[in-house]
């Protein structure tokens, strides 16, 4: 694990509705990290993005732009310790 970082994100805006986590996991899955996204009650969206450093930062650069119907007007990053279980990216909610 020491070759690889983990991020969570939160991602608001008008991120709900439009294909934002699908658009997510497409982005994650190309890049090669692991982790999950889902939908929060409040509107935004959270993510945790787990991998080598330089594949983590592209993957939370992509996400201020999103799928062409969203609006991101944040994107905040917390660093978080990464954990060996978590394998692929999934849509958890």
């Amino acid at each position: 694990m020491a070759d690889k970082i983990a991020r969570r994100a939160r991602v608001m805006g008008r991120v709900q509705g439009v294909a934002f986590r699908a658009w997510t996991q497409g982005q994650a899955e190309n890049l090669g990290v692991q982790g999950w996204v889902c939908n929060n009650p409040d509107g935004s969206v959270s993510a945790l993005v787990v991998g080598p450093p330089d594949k983590v930062e592209a993957m939370l650069d992509s996400m201020w732009a999103g799928p062409g119907a969203a609006a991101v007007r944040d994107v905040s990053v917390e660093a978080v310790t990464p954990v060996p279980e978590v394998t692929g990216f999934e849509i958890t909610g």
